[in-house]
């Protein structure tokens, strides 16, 4: 192991720490990390540890003590301390001299949410290792990453955006933070990563790879077009513009699985998780679905380093993440970053105008596939993310509404709006642009927190400072109503057909569709029975969504019914369904025998005419103009 040393202090670095942790990967076979927290020196007076319920970005309490499996604390003197529980995630204790804490985390959440730790990797977000000091919440920390025989045996490295005091070459030593919430900004990943790098617009950027790869991943491919995704977004927000960049370095943390996908952002990182077959590969000819899948994730949560860890509600930035934050306002901090995660891949050239109106359009289908789409509003959904979004049933396509998705369509509509009642003097990129400039790279770089309703307020000014006129009836529509609005008549004036259309078949998801596909669907529209199904390993199908006031739905069945006969012949699996929904003639009833749970049944399904909720974005055929006249978007 190199002894080489490594430093990068700041001339705001503390000379001193009252709050010292050091982290260990303890033992890989039982998943724990050890942990010990020096406090220097304390007042007599009771103080109270804890440990965060939720993690920025990912609205759902999640109880991170309960991983918590031993603790106790020992004065200077050697002496224990009695550390008393108070509710689920706190302890109080009392003494006159410094006093270390010691504790073990259990970790086996393979997510971008909490903590895992086995033989082959390392990673922790501070919201589920590091205890908090509620005295000491905004006192500077030290943290000690610590090399071990295992880390050392199996030649770890450390990857993380916390700036360092004093760490060796594979990234193990000091590192700091000038408070809690900054110390739980910095997940940590441990381990043999493959690692590229770039630079965009001279910030240095790095992105490391856990995880099973591919023989043939085209990293040179990946890096080429993350860094273009990179430079396109910090070149919008201005290169002039005060506090922009907001970070020295940037660092994408990159879990590869079979088949996961998601996301969360951090200040100068973010952690993601996704398919290892959705990586670019060496002879890639065009982008595969997966790779823009890919892409746009690190597109969207790149930009949240600007929309949302800085313009952000207020109601998020005193926050303990002791308890549920409520605010209406998240229909713009994800849907809008939504909205442009797949069109900053245009901007940057990476995919073409008719990629980008694919993406467009089944990005819509999304939104038109959920019923409850008329049972929720979004501002509801934003306010019920804690109880109804981020817990789904299977009833979940009936009776609620994505803020993701239907932020993205409520961003498209006001983009086309403010484009439109401005003659283009405004957009959605100059509300996005103001909040930076007026909100997000004020307060030392935390930003000022937006009321609720400040955003609405604030793109109805910059409207009619450009000649437009009041948004409040727009937003009173978009945001507070469940009714479908006129996307027809919004993209009309820029030479763009917006089309509901059947799906041609269940595995449809909505996009461009050939001129005579969309002919023959119009004129006969395929059948459907209402609900989402999944292959069963042994054969059959299994139900695990159905639309109410469908076919499914009327004919009795429901979530976990396995599918095992039509009219007295075997159902195979998905695609031999498809077919037999593809040969059924209108009105046509079937004998449908199913299990419900070990009990066979039978019912009578009559498929139906497939709804009109997949979505297709097309130039007008008799609109004259260039056929890049999506130029409006991509400056």
């Amino acid at each position: 192991m190199s002894n080489t040393n490594h430093t990068s202090q700041s001339p705001d670095t503390p000379n001193s720490f009252d709050l010292h942790y050091q982290i260990e990967c303890f033992d890989a076979h039982a998943h724990l990390f050890r942990v010990k927290l020096d406090i220097q020196p304390t007042t007599g007076e009771k103080q109270t540890l804890s440990l965060p319920a939720w993690i920025p970005g990912s609205y759902l309490i999640r109880d991170f003590a309960k991983h918590i499996v031993e603790i106790n604390a020992r004065d200077s003197s050697g002496n224990l301390i009695e550390l008393i529980p108070n509710g689920l995630s706190a302890w109080d204790f009392q003494s006159q001299l410094p006093i270390s804490v010691e504790y073990i985390v259990y970790a086996w959440d393979l997510s971008v949410r909490k903590a895992h730790f086995d033989q082959t990797h390392a990673f922790f977000n501070g919201t589920s290792v590091f205890l908090a000091l509620e005295e000491q919440r905004d006192t500077p920390v030290k943290v000690t990453m610590i090399t071990n025989d295992f880390t050392h045996d199996a030649q770890w490295k450390v990857a993380t955006g916390m700036p360092a005091l004093k760490v060796n070459e594979q990234g193990f030593g000091d590192y700091w933070a000038s408070n809690y919430r900054d110390l739980v900004e910095y997940p940590f990943e441990l381990g043999n990563y493959h690692e590229i790098q770039f630079t965009a617009c001279g910030i240095p950027h790095k992105m490391v790879f856990t995880g099973r790869l591919n023989a043939n991943t085209d990293f040179e491919r990946i890096r080429s077009d993350v860094q273009k995704i990179c430079e396109t977004e910090i070149e919008f927000f201005g290169l002039d513009a005060p506090q922009n960049p907001p970070m020295s370095e940037y660092l994408f943390q990159v879990m590869l699985t079979t088949s996961d996908y998601g996301g969360l952002e951090h200040r100068n990182s973010t952690a993601l998780i996704c398919a290892r077959d959705d990586l670019a590969y060496i002879g890639m000819e065009s982008n595969t679905d997966g790779y823009i899948q890919f892409l746009e994730l690190c597109s969207h949560e790149y930009f949240h380093t600007w929309n949302v860890k800085r313009i952000q509600p207020k109601a998020y930035q005193d926050s303990k993440l002791d308890r549920p934050v409520i605010s209406e306002q998240l229909w713009w901090f994800e849907g809008v970053t939504s909205y442009y995660d797949a069109l900053f891949l245009l901007k940057s050239q990476i995919i073409s105008e008719v990629d980008y109106l694919n993406l467009l359009g089944k990005q819509l289908t999304r939104i038109y596939m959920m019923p409850g789409r008329h049972k929720q509003s979004v501002a509801e959904s934003s306010h019920y993310t804690w109880s109804k979004f981020y817990q789904q049933d299977e009833d979940a396509p009936n009776s609620i509404i994505s803020y993701y998705t239907k932020g993205s369509l409520i961003a498209l509509a006001l983009d086309l709006t403010l484009r439109q009642q401005t003659e283009n003097r405004c957009s959605l990129d100059t509300v996005v642009r103001y909040l930076w400039n007026e909100f997000g790279s004020k307060n030392n770089g935390v930003g000022i927190g937006l009321e609720e309703k400040q955003i609405e307020e604030i793109c109805s000014s910059l409207c009619i400072e450009n000649g437009g006129q009041c948004l409040k009836s727009f937003f009173d529509q978009v945001l507070y109503g469940k009714d479908d609005f006129d996307l027809k008549s919004l993209f009309k004036p820029f030479g763009y057909d917006f089309i509901l259309r059947p799906a041609k078949n269940p595995s449809d998801t909505g996009g461009n569709i050939e001129a005579g596909v969309l002919q023959k669907l119009v004129e006969s529209t395929p059948s459907s029975i209402g609900a989402r199904l999944q292959d069963l390993p042994a054969g059959g199908i299994e139900i695990t969504h159905v639309w109410n006031q469908q076919a499914a739905y009327l004919s009795g069945l429901t979530k976990g019914d396995q599918i095992i006969a039509i009219n007295g012949i075997k159902v195979r699996n998905k695609s031999s369904f498809e077919q037999l929904l593809a040969r059924h003639q209108e009105g046509q009833t079937w004998e449908c025998h199913y299990f419900r749970r070990d009990e066979l049944y039978q019912t009578q399904l009559t498929p139906r005419k497939a709804p009109l909720d997949r979505v297709t974005i097309q130039q007008t055929e008799s609109d004259s103009r260039p056929s890049n006249n999506l130029k409006w978007l991509k400056e």
